[in-house]
């Protein structure tokens, strides 16, 4: 199995929480999720990649 980053695996999760906010008709839910999770993988990228996101 590939090793992706942290921050890969951390998306897709999001990606899916989201996913099944929306199969119960909760997409505000989904939004927050998204919008969320966004935000949490763009710091943990950066931390990762000591900010620079020329990479």
């Amino acid at each position: 199995m590939a090793d992706f980053p942290k921050y890969y695996t951390r998306l897709f999760n999001g990606v899916t929480d989201a996913i099944e906010a929306l199969i119960i008709q909760r997409p505000e839910d989904a939004l927050n999720i998204l919008v969320d999770v966004q935000q949490e993988v763009e710091e943990m990228y950066l931390a990762e990649t000591g900010g620079d996101e020329d990479d």
